[in-house]
């Protein structure tokens, strides 16, 4: 891909997330549909999910050091751990601490034991997350805003409220992009009809979680 077509592909991205609603966004002269919906989270969820990953991070980076690289990612209080850790003792331990947190309502532990992954990998990994953001923004009837991507390893792990729609939409986009091993999916999925009230009122609703599938 040429190096002005990617400026062009964050500059969308960038211009798209400070948008609130539906928007039709330019790029390089060329007009995209961008669907921007609120976030399905109330802001008190959010304001939680945001101290899940803070505290969490802190508290285990602490613990373990450079025995581990732990990222810590919550999403309507479900929390997906990835990364690597030293031993299987030092992943169940993570795990644990996660699990004994007040605002975890679900923890999936996806540390992988090995060695911790070099910058290089963080970067591609990074790059990844961005590139099947921008895809996201701009494919139709995506509520890009109520959800969250992390890449580690090639691998890819998608969170969110989503409609079952919505939901084969996003595995579909993700699992199409170029340099993804595998998709994982951690979605709560909710119905038509709650999709629209929550559009409409601007709130999430925390149904229980559901152990979530593996999509190659």
């Amino acid at each position: 891909m040429k190096i002005s077509l990617l400026k062009s592909l964050f500059l969308a991205a960038l211009i798209a997330s400070q948008l609130s609603a539906c928007a039709v966004v330019a790029v390089g002269g060329v007009t995209a549909g961008a669907t921007i919906a609120t976030d399905r989270r109330t802001a008190a969820v959010q304001a939680i999910d945001k101290g899940i990953g803070l505290e969490a991070e802190n508290a285990l980076a602490k613990r373990f050091g450079d025995n581990a690289h732990i990222n810590v990612t919550s999403f309507n209080q479900k929390v997906l751990l990835t990364g690597e850790v030293k031993d299987a003792d030092i992943k169940g331990e993570a795990g644990s601490y996660v699990k004994a947190m007040k605002n975890a309502r679900s923890v999936f532990n996806e540390l992988v034991i090995g060695p911790n992954s070099s910058y290089t990998t963080r970067a591609n990994d990074s790059y990844l997350e961005s590139k099947i953001k921008t895809q996201m923004i701009f494919t139709d009837q995506l509520p890009s805003n109520s959800m969250t991507i992390v890449a580690e390893g090639g691998s890819v792990y998608l969170m969110g409220i989503l409609t079952q729609n919505e939901a084969n939409i996003a595995k579909k986009v993700a699992s199409n992009t170029n340099g993804v091993k595998d998709v994982y999916v951690y979605f709560d999925i909710i119905s038509e009809e709650e999709k629209a009230r929550l559009e409409k009122q601007g709130k999430a609703d925390q149904t229980q979680p559901t152990s979530p599938p593996k999509f190659q």
